[in-house]
């Protein structure tokens, strides 16, 4: 049995508006919210934005991605980001998602911490972009000292499951300085092993079981069953 001392929490990506809306109804507790699941989520629109905002009383962040690709970013780009950023807040959304790296696959610490800044006093969460990062402890120490709340990670590898044991030591080493929230592959067969393996509190799935970008509001509900 899990320990339910505390509170779990899982956050749901959602690719449209319908997801959205059909991920809280199924029990999530907040909404990573993106656009075009094909290059692994970008910004949506703000129309978009707005329009879920509107629909959702759990917390809702979204993801300042400029395109697909790398987290490698020109002057351009940044100004795209920071736009988006100042967008969310002044539509009071919850928090913001981003991560910007060096061509050399290093985090990016000046683009970062100017993103940061701008964003606050929304939530910063640092995603996926760190497990591009060789050394993902350095990484981690870097993105808390630029001042991020949470880090979406699956340890480097290219699922949760799979980096398992570098997420229980980067929660062991650094869980009370930054929320890490384990991410990639998570569904309801496995979520329960990580959790426990991990110690993590903070979970992120898509919660998609088929060829569709819409969630399965089923898999969601076995999610939360497995963790309360």
């Amino acid at each position: 049995m899990l320990n339910t001392s505390f509170k779990y929490v899982l956050e749901i990506a959602c690719f449209n508006v319908q997801s959205c809306a059909q991920a809280q109804e199924a029990g999530a507790d907040r909404i990573e919210f993106c656009d075009n699941y094909s290059l692994g989520g970008i910004t949506p629109s703000q129309a978009d934005i707005i329009e879920a905002k509107k629909l959702l009383h759990i917390p809702l962040h979204v993801i300042i991605r400029a395109r697909g690709g790398n987290f490698v970013y020109d002057t351009d780009e940044i100004e795209m980001m920071k736009h988006d950023i100042l967008f969310c807040k002044e539509h009071n959304i919850d928090g913001v998602v981003f991560g910007v790296l060096n061509s050399d696959d290093t985090i990016d610490v000046k683009a970062n911490r100017e993103l940061v800044e701008l964003a606050k006093p929304m939530s910063v969460t640092f995603h996926r972009a760190i497990d591009s990062c060789e050394n993902i402890e350095k990484s981690l120490e870097e993105i808390i000292e630029i001042g991020f709340n949470k880090v979406l990670t699956s340890g480097g590898k290219q699922n949760a499951l799979n980096g398992i044991e570098t997420l229980k030591i980067c929660q062991e080493k650094y869980g009370e300085k930054i929320t890490i929230i384990p991410g990639g592959g998570i569904r309801s067969n496995n979520i329960g092993l990580i959790a426990k393996e991990t110690g993590c509190i903070q979970f992120h799935s898509a919660a998609l079981t088929n060829s569709s970008d819409i969630v399965d509001a089923n898999e969601i509900k076995y999610l939360k069953a497995t963790l309360f």
